[in-house]
């Protein structure tokens, strides 16, 4: 019965894995941009013809889910939203990354900026620059911002060359190995925001689930340990 037990420890451990991410889901439920994660099952099983029989499921990877959020309103010239694919693109101290969080703000040099300060980058990956004397900014659907009437940048909207390979880095940032300009972006729409695409109600019910399967599989091991010591201590009566 090893295998059995090895087995539930694998389950136990991809099971609380799925735990934390929900977790993570629910507190970042009204984050601006967030997307909501989940995490992959595989079950490795043993060919055909050995003996003993063996299955043992294990957590391979996280889930990254890119639906829709709901946009909001804000009235503010620099919050932008995307509705549809793609990502803005950002400058961190740790190279260019994606983000669907489009609160951004001037710094004194006058380049759009993320709360953090990470520069927001057009679709040449240069900065984005406001000239400080403009009195209307306005951004296009298609990314293009104007000020006083004269075009001065074009917002870009990218996605991962491979988006198997997208990997979420830390709270609404996300890496890939290569970014390219998306295929078929969706559209800028200034004053709005995205919020996160995460159910509560959905996530809780989730939450439950997996509790109680993780609960079920401790039950087992608990049992499991006790038949051990029973067959232990009769053998030692001997």
């Amino acid at each position: 019965m090893e295998n059995a037990i090895y087995a539930a420890l694998s389950r136990q451990s991809g099971l609380v894995r799925e735990l934390q991410s929900v977790a993570n889901n629910i507190a970042n439920h009204a984050t601006t941009g967030f997307r909501r994660e989940g995490v992959i099952f595989a079950e490795h099983v043993r060919r055909a013809g050995e003996a003993p029989s063996l299955s043992i499921p294990h957590a391979t990877a996280r889930h990254i889910d890119l639906g829709q959020g709901d946009i909001e309103a804000t009235g503010g010239s620099f919050d932008l939203a995307i509705e549809g694919a793609g990502f803005f693109l950002v400058e961190t101290p740790g190279g260019q990354r994606l983000t669907r969080a489009g609160h951004f703000m001037p710094n004194v040099a006058g380049e759009l900026v993320t709360p953090d300060g990470y520069r927001l980058l057009d679709a040449g990956g240069a900065p984005v620059f406001v000239p400080a004397e403009a009195a209307a900014v306005n951004i296009g659907r298609d990314g293009t911002m104007v000020a006083d009437g004269q075009p001065v940048a074009r917002i870009g909207l990218f996605e991962p060359a491979d988006p198997t390979a997208l990997r979420h880095e830390a709270g609404t940032l996300f890496d890939a190995p290569e970014l390219q300009e998306a295929a078929s972006p969706g559209v800028i729409l200034q004053g709005r925001l995205e919020g996160a695409n995460v159910s509560p109600m959905a996530e809780i019910a989730r939450m439950i689930e997996v509790t109680r399967a993780y609960e079920a599989g401790q039950t087992m091991l608990e049992r499991e340990d006790e038949r051990i010591r029973g067959v232990v201590d009769t053998l030692g009566r001997r």
